[in-house]
């Protein structure tokens, strides 16, 4: 069984002003466990990146049961469900040192041409990953809802948001979200995140956003010349 394990030491550029990881970095970290344990299995750059091929997410979801803080040691592991056509599935779980479930995560990643930017067949590249199942899986993410939105305001995607992809990071989005929503600056917990990609954000672009609160439930959206993403956010009561 192929599962990705890797023991971190959470330091002061990784957490917030609570002390409690920042939410970006939780997904910066999924994102790099993803590419390394990729790589590790066979399908690295060589298979992609080298050919005009990127490796894209198209919809996330992340359950916490609670988030790690500052200098705390934490294990995270990630490993490849069953690939789905178009789509590779992707499961992740963290816990402390000691074995204290953290959060568990899971995300739908496709293959894009980098030129086109349009989907394409894996086994036309030879990329194939060889799903495994552990029993800690959570749901697949799925279409998050839209959403009646009450506030509104405008953002230009900067230099620092744009990766190797030419697009926003999607780290990025989570950054965003949290300056847009007061309810993390409030110090509200995280509990579950979902994600829809459904078109990249550009340097430069100029994205609408608008999102909505209703208790302790937040959505935000925001498009350009296309909608680029839904994201809805639930705190702990």
């Amino acid at each position: 069984m192929s599962v990705y394990r890797e023991e971190i030491h959470l330091r002061s550029k990784d957490v917030d002003l609570y002390r409690r990881l920042r939410t970006s970095e939780l997904f910066r970290l999924l994102q790099e466990a993803s590419i390394r344990h990729t790589e590790e299995l066979g399908m690295g750059r060589d298979k992609t990146l080298d050919k005009g091929i990127l490796w894209v997410l198209t919809l996330q979801r992340c359950e916490i049961a609670r988030m790690p803080e500052y200098d705390e040691h934490v294990v995270l592991k990630s490993w490849p469900g069953q690939t789905m056509h178009l789509f590779f599935p992707r499961y992740y779980s963290m816990e402390t040192a000691e074995g204290e479930p953290l959060l568990k995560a899971s995300a739908l990643w496709c293959l894009v041409d980098q030129q086109s930017r349009k989907m394409v067949f894996p086994e036309k590249y030879g990329v194939e990953i060889q799903g495994v199942r552990t029993g800690e899986e959570i749901a697949l993410p799925g279409a998050v809802r839209r959403q009646d939105c009450r506030e509104e305001r405008r953002f230009r995607v900067p230099y620092s948001y744009v990766d190797l992809n030419g697009h926003m990071n999607n780290t990025r989005y989570f950054d965003l979200a949290e300056d847009t929503i007061p309810a993390a600056e409030e110090g509200k917990r995280l509990s579950r995140i979902c994600v829809e990609y459904t078109a990249e954000a550009r340097l430069g672009e100029e994205l609408t956003l608008r999102w909505t609160r209703e208790g302790e439930r937040c959505y935000l959206e925001g498009g350009g010349e296309r909608p680029c993403f839904r994201m809805e956010l639930l705190y702990q009561e």
